[in-house]
């Protein structure tokens, strides 16, 4: 498509055009990806080996972490002292009221 049609077009016209440009890469992107996985797939069955073998599997997932902090006031607001301080323990915490030690899991 030459410059001069697209610069014809219409704001519309150019943004529903990008949608679908989008939308094909993300088939195309898929497509190729599946492709290659199988040929990977294929060559090390075909040498006697399950893919998993030779890549390694996925890793560690995320392990869970104990809860270290419980809202006495509710026994279902819980923290694991991990991240951003929740709401409850950060009003409560609020002017000095309370220290986060006082929430603490004994």
């Amino acid at each position: 498509m030459a410059r001069n049609d697209l610069d014809k077009m219409s704001y519309a016209q150019l943004s529903a055009m990008e949608q679908r440009i989008a939308r094909l890469k993300g088939e195309k992107h898929d497509a190729e990806r599946a492709a290659v996985r199988k040929k990977v797939t294929d060559f090390a069955k075909e040498h006697g080996f399950d893919i998993r073998e030779l890549i390694g599997g996925r890793g560690k997932g995320k392990g869970s972490v104990a809860v270290k902090y419980r809202d006495p006031d509710n026994p279902n607001n819980t923290w694991t002292g991990r991240g951003r301080m929740p709401r409850w323990m950060a009003a409560a915490t609020k002017g000095g009221k309370a220290k986060k030690e006082d929430f603490l899991i004994k």
